[in-house]
This record gives structure tokens, C-alpha cells and sequence, in this order.
């Protein structure tokens, strides 16, 4: 994607009906408010254009197979991956199960390694986790740098050719640290090791590219993305997916089946039993349209300035700890000195403003950062200036009651 200087700050709230006046939406991170074209391609799914897809033969459910194929070409180009490396799957955790269970859980044996890092979300550790324990294989754990990034000079120390697969988030979603994936990817491909990428909180905010990151897995939820629940992506190398056994059987994803044998479609068919959410993935392309329409470099821009004046303000109150690099993506996780995060949440919904509080699964990280929770405001392309004041004003309030 081509690179703007248009640094001016967004201003398309108004696509946001379910965000009233005077609400400051601060939890993206977990899941994105909806814009208008989002929700009228959903609308149209269901009330206009609907009917299943890839078995039909009357002219609606052939228009919409269209429109659902269409959507996957379209989300195949939004990472530069082709659309046959390209599944649709019901979440990023959906997808890294599936990997976990279908690529990890057929190649790996006792003695082989894993390797996650610190700041992994649960759903980036408890898969490799079962996994790990079905065949014996070993977890080992990246440490963070001093500004709480994923440490890739420790990285390269550790890794060995033991190490099959490493499973890292691209960004974090308590931190906002953001990986450098492309070296990442080296690192795993000098030993042999295949690597999957969290990208659930890089794609809404970054242009990702796998082509030239060149990592061999990628999940990302569309929820976050500014689409509908239910409805995420696994793009994976043809060639690793083609190797990979079905994850689940059913209808759809089978080329014959007797009572003797069945034998399965090629991918991505085969990672699709069953009737798919069909408006989810018409409710996906309308959201990649969306912020494609924006920009992803103007996105980037917007939150990085947002992250910056957020930091700015908070770190003039002598109560709160910040988490998390300066230069955090979309994020800022902090703590109020003698006040539980929940408690800092709930005084802050009284004023209108909504933030993450708790161990945002990413327990182990709590553990790293000895905490036993953090507040968390993550930003969108809805948020502005009003919000951090309305966020700063909360905290003052908290600091008062606290104090």
C-alpha cells in the first residue's frame, strides 16, 4: 500500500452509529465498533441477497457463492496472500486451533520445542499447551526487553533445531508491542521451525503484508477489524495447508465420501465443514473495504498520535504506571497506584468512558509485569481528542476518591 503524508486527524465517528454523543469507546483492542457500510452489507445479506452458497443452483444462492469467493479474494489481497491460502474460520483462536491441532499436532513427536513469548494472549499459549501434552513435546518462553518488547536477541540465542514451530503475537494486546515480524521470521526459519503470527491487533491499525514478513501461518479475527463477530481468518502456505489433514468433517469440505473411505477437497474447502457464516464473510469484505477506503498508513498515523497524547497525559499524574513501549500500537495499559483496575473501570464508566480492566488473558504477562491486572485503553478510528480528555478527567476523578 502506498504511503500518505495526510497526518490530518480522522474524523468519521459519525459512521459510528452505536457510538452516542459523549461516549468514549476505549476498548477496541477487545472489539471495534461497527461502521454504517458494515452494518448495511450485513442488512443486505440477511434481508436482500441471502441464501447458501456452493451447493445451490438457483441464480440467489450462485450470486451470493459469488459474493462469498469475492470476499475471500478480496481478504487474501488485504494481507497479500492468494485466496486459495485463505480460510475462513470462526475466530484467530478458531485458527490457531486448527493449526495447532491439524499441522503442530501431526508433525511434532516427544522432545520437540515450542517457542511463544511472554506477552502471548491465552489463545496464543493454551492450544500449544494441549498440543504439547498430547505428543510430549516442550514449551520454551521468549523473555521481554527492558521496554517490554518481545526479545528477539534472546530469541536467536534460544532457538535450536529442536524448535518445530514458534507462535508469536505480531502485536500485543496489553502492550501494544509491536513484534518485527520479518526477523522474527528469519530467526524460526534458520533452525527450520515454522512460525505463526497473532495478527488480531495488526490488521486493524497496520498494512500486513505475509508475502514479505514471510511467516508460514497468519490469524486475525474480524471483530477487531471492524467487521462482525464469528468470523475470522487462517492464511497458511499453500503447500503446508495441502500436507494438513480436515479439521473438522461435515459437508462442504469432502471431494467423495463412502462408507469404505472419504477423501477430502484441497484447501481451503477442507478447513470449511459445514454451512459457513455466510453474512459474516460478506460483513468481512465490506469491513476490509472500509478501512482500506480510509487508509491503512492514515489509521496508523491517527492511533499513533492517539497512543502519544494519551501517554503524554497520563504520565503527568503521579499515581499512574504505564505499561508498554512509547511507541505502542493503539494501546496504552496502565495501572492507578493503590486502586484495583476494575475499580479505576467502573469509576470511569460513570463519566462515559469505557476501558478494558483485568488480566486481558494474558495472565503469564501479569505475572512478568507483577501485576495482578491492568487498566486498558485502546483506540480506533472513532476516537480523538475528547476521548484522552475524557480518559485523563476519569483518572483525576479516581486519584480524588482513592486519594
Amino acid at each position: 500500500m502506498s504511503v500518505t503524508t495526510d497526518t490530518r486527524p480522522l474524523d468519521v465517528l459519525a459512521d459510528f452509529p452505536a457510538i452516542p454523543a459523549g461516549w468514549a469507546y476505549l476498548d477496541t483492542a477487545a472489539t471495534s465498533q461497527k461502521p454504517k457500510p458494515v452494518l448495511d452489507a450485513i442488512n443486505r445479506g440477511y434481508g436482500e441477497t441471502y441464501a447458501t452458497v456452493h451447493r445451490g443452483v438457483y441464480q440467489r444462492s450462485a450470486d451470493m457463492t459469488l459474493a462469498f469467493e469475492a470476499a475471500r479474494e478480496r481478504v487474501a489481497k488485504f494481507i497479500h496472500g492468494e485466496a486459495r491460502e485463505t480460510i475462513f474460520v470462526r475466530g484467530a483462536t478458531e485458527g490457531i486451533n486448527l493449526v495447532a491441532q491439524c499441522w503442530a499436532g501431526t508433525q511434532l513427536k516427544a522432545g520437540d520445542r515450542i517457542l511463544l513469548s511472554t506477552l502471548e494472549h491465552h489463545s496464543n499459549i493454551v492450544p500449544w499447551q494441549m498440543v504439547a501434552e498430547k505428543v510430549g513435546a516442550i514449551i520454551d518462553v521468549i523473555p521481554l526487553t527492558a521496554d517490554q518488547r518481545v526479545d528477539l536477541d534472546a530469541m536467536a540465542a534460544m532457538i535450536t533445531p529442536a524448535h518445530k514451530l514458534v507462535a508469536l503475537a505480531h502485536v500485543s494486546n496489553v502492550l501494544g508491542s509491536v513484534l518485527d515480524a520479518k526477523r522474527a521470521c528469519q530467526i524460526a526459519h534458520s533452525v527450520g521451525a515454522k512460525i505463526l503470527l497473532d495478527g488480531c491487533q495488526a490488521v486493524p491499525r497496520m498494512a500486513v503484508d505475509v508475502a514479505a514478513i514471510g511467516c508460514d501461518f497468519y490469524v486475525f479475527s474480524g471483530h477487531k477489524l471492524y467487521g462482525p463477530t464469528g468470523i475470522g481468518v487462517l492464511w497458511g502456505r499453500y503447500e503446508l495447508l495441502d500436507a494438513m489433514p480436515p479439521y473438522q468433517g461435515g459437508g462442504s469440505m469432502i471431494d467423495r465420501v463412502t462408507f469404505a473411505k472419504t477423501t477430502y477437497a484441497p484447501p481451503p474447502g477442507r478447513f470449511e465443514a459445514g454451512t459457513p457464516h455466510i453474512v459474516g464473510v460478506v460483513g468481512l469484505h465490506a469491513a476490509v473495504d472500509y478501512v482500506e477506503s480510509i487508509g491503512l498508513d492514515r489509521i496508523h498515523a491517527h492511533e499513533t498520535a492517539l497512543v502519544r497524547q494519551a501517554r503524554e497525559a497520563l504520565s503527568q499524574l503521579n499515581s499512574v504506571r504505564l505499561f508498554g513501549p512509547e511507541d505502542s500500537a493503539g494501546i496504552v495499559s496502565f495501572a492507578v497506584e493503590g486502586v484495583h483496575p476494575h475499580d479505576v473501570a467502573t469509576i470511569l464508566d460513570e463519566g462515559n468512558v469505557a476501558i478494558r480492566a483485568g488480566h486481558h488473558c494474558a495472565q503469564p504477562l501479569m505475572d512478568a509485569l507483577g501485576v495482578p491486572a491492568t487498566a486498558r485503553a485502546s483506540f480506533g478510528v472513532y476516537n480523538g481528542a475528547a476521548d484522552i480528555a475524557a480518559l485523563v478527567k476519569g483518572i483525576e476523578r479516581v486519584t480524588r476518591i482513592f486519594g
